[in-house]
């Protein structure tokens, strides 16, 4: 009996310092710490976790998850 394999659900991970925290606008873009891509939603989200709290003493530094999947193939329900 063969394993399933599940779908890759591509998330990239990344973050930066912001010029205000009342908005999303990186101050320096050659600066962004491009974290890492990840094959889902748990590993980005723990990879995101790990990153934000090691920030936490900087209020303008912040973290996403982008869900590359979505883009990638957005008729995708």
């Amino acid at each position: 009996m063969s394993e399933l394999i599940p779908k890759q659900l591509l998330h990239f991970v990344f973050g930066g310092e912001l010029t205000s925290t009342d908005r999303i606008e990186f101050k320096d873009l050659s600066k962004l710490d491009l974290v890492g891509i990840y094959p889902n939603y748990k590993a980005a989200h723990d990879a995101w976790r790990a990153k934000a709290h090691a920030s936490v003493d900087n209020a303008q530094m912040r973290y996403f998850v982008v869900h590359i999947h979505r883009l990638m193939d957005p008729d995708d329900a």
